[in-house]
């Protein structure tokens, strides 16, 4: 049952089936258990590793030790699922899961379904036989699109769901309507099914590119040893994204192009691909703690679908308008040096691999937030400024980063429960303001900030640059070269 001490956002009335109990996992856990009522007889975790098994055991939640293969996902997961009657809920936060394979059998079983990554099965990323174009996490979003297309509606699949891509999302919204305001637009908030109306209001308010921009400050008590590769959440999942290729959702104010970006031939063509890894390609972004920061240019989802949602187009279909949109993540110092030896080794991963938890944890906070940029208040920024001191007060088992996907996974849930029936979706279709108001109190200060920083402001000048000075927001200054 619910906890008393929370507000009840809906009863899950048949099997809850957590895939995957890593550091997500875990957090997502104590949401579920104050937020909805179900039967706690008829939660069960399914997870290859279990370090962490006395926490369920504390609960008495059952626990099935072993690994989703491709080869028996269906096997192991019907009888999960189905056991009992009731509407059931698939929760996926595992890696090495293929999530497109489990949204199919979840919908042919009428069972709800959330991920936070369009996830390949074991092997996808570092498979050497594939070209890069089809490493992208644009081509594993058009398998699912592909699949929403053949398949319209039907019991609620939610994909990509966690702070981002997901969170960002519905900051990437509510930015957009306080620019909208703040810069005297005579306009209409669109209903939150029409996305025709969203691009047509970001084109009118003069955006011409959204950064996902982030800065992890959380520090550790004691330094990181060689040989280990700390982060602030998944190691593994941080290294898939970051190996492969840069990928960014491409403007129609661009007017250059690196020499090794390539673009897609077919799908939504919304963006564009680097010859080279995403935790190897930096940018300039900027933030309200640091101010001007450099971000690495990772793949996301969010960074291809805010692209696509926002484009605009004419009545033949012309592409009239698309923002820009990446991410620029600077992740926590700890990862930054660890990303340093891996690429320094050659790549190597190191043997050891580690998330940093709340207790390893000094101080520090995950700013995570949209910086809108362009338009006539120049760039705003608008997000979350959750500290690991108010994460311990709030919520067990995570630190800020982990808050922070933890109640967007539980946002998505109470909109899938309230609309179960939306067929497979992503966050930018999703209602905005019911989202956050689910997930608000776990992001401890949400906030905006104008500045008047671009990326030409304070660069040193003391060499030769390939700049556009005439347009700011060009790619071309921004990223890294």
């Amino acid at each position: 049952m619910a906890h008393p001490d929370y507000p009840t956002h809906g009863t899950i009335n048949g099997p809850i089936v957590m895939i995957g109990f890593g550091s997500i996992g875990k957090g997502t856990l104590p949401l579920i258990e104050r937020h909805f009522n179900y039967d706690p007889s008829r939660f069960i975790v399914v997870d290859p590793n279990d370090a962490d098994r006395w926490i369920l055991d504390q609960r008495g939640i059952r626990f099935v030790h072993q690994g989703i293969t491709k080869q028996n996902y269906r096997e192991v997961l019907t009888p999960l699922l189905t056991e009992g009657g009731g509407q059931g809920f698939c929760v996926n936060l595992s890696v090495d899961t293929g999530s497109l394979d489990l949204i199919k059998l979840c919908r042919e079983l009428g069972v709800l379904y959330i991920d936070t990554v369009v996830e390949p099965w074991l092997g996808f990323y570092f498979d050497k036989n594939m070209s890069n174009a089809e490493r992208t996490n644009y081509a594993l979003r058009e398998t699912v699109r592909k699949e929403k297309k053949a398949n319209p509606g039907g019991t609620t699949a939610v994909s990509c769901c966690g702070a981002n891509p997901g969170m960002v999302s519905w900051f990437v919204k509510k930015a957009l309507v306080d620019i909208a305001q703040a810069t005297g637009l005579d306009f209409e908030e669109p209903a939150a099914s029409d996305r025709a109306g969203w691009a047509k209001l970001m084109k009118k308010s003069g955006v011409k590119g959204i950064h996902i921009a982030e800065r992890d400050t959380q520090r550790a008590y004691n330094p990181k040893p060689m040989g280990v590769f700390w982060n602030t959440w998944s190691v593994e999942g941080f290294l898939s994204e970051g190996m492969q290729p840069s990928e960014l959702g491409w403007g129609t104010h661009e007017k250059w192009m690196p020499k090794n970006a390539k673009e897609h031939k077919k799908g939504c063509k919304a963006a564009i691909y680097l010859e080279q890894p995403g935790a190897n390609t930096r940018v300039r972004t900027w933030c309200p703690t640091p101010g001007a920061q450099y971000g690495f240019l990772v793949t996301h989802n969010e960074s291809i679908s805010i692209a696509d949602y926002f484009t605009h187009k004419n009545k033949d279909g012309e592409v009239t308008y698309r923002p820009t949109c990446h991410y620029a993540y600077h992740p926590a110092n700890d990862a930054v040096l660890s990303l340093h030896e891996l690429f320094g080794a050659a790549g190597k991963t190191q043997p050891v691999l580690h998330v940093l938890d709340e207790n390893e944890i000094m101080d520090g906070i995950d700013e995570l937030g949209v910086l809108l940029y362009g338009h006539d208040k120049n760039a705003y920024w608008y997000g979350s400024q959750l500290s690991i001191q108010e994460t311990r007060n709030i919520a067990p088992y995570q630190n800020a980063t982990g808050l922070q996907v933890t109640s967007a996974v539980l946002a998505g849930m109470v909109w899938a429960l309230e609309n179960p029936e939306s067929g497979i979706v992503e966050a930018d279709e999703m209602d905005y303001r019911r989202c956050l108001e689910v997930q608000t109190p776990y992001l401890g200060p949400v906030n905006g900030y104008y500045t008047d920083w671009t990326p030409l402001t304070d660069r040193p000048g003391l060499f030769p640059e390939d700049i556009d000075e005439k347009d700011p927001w060009q790619f071309r200054n921004i990223l890294v070269r």
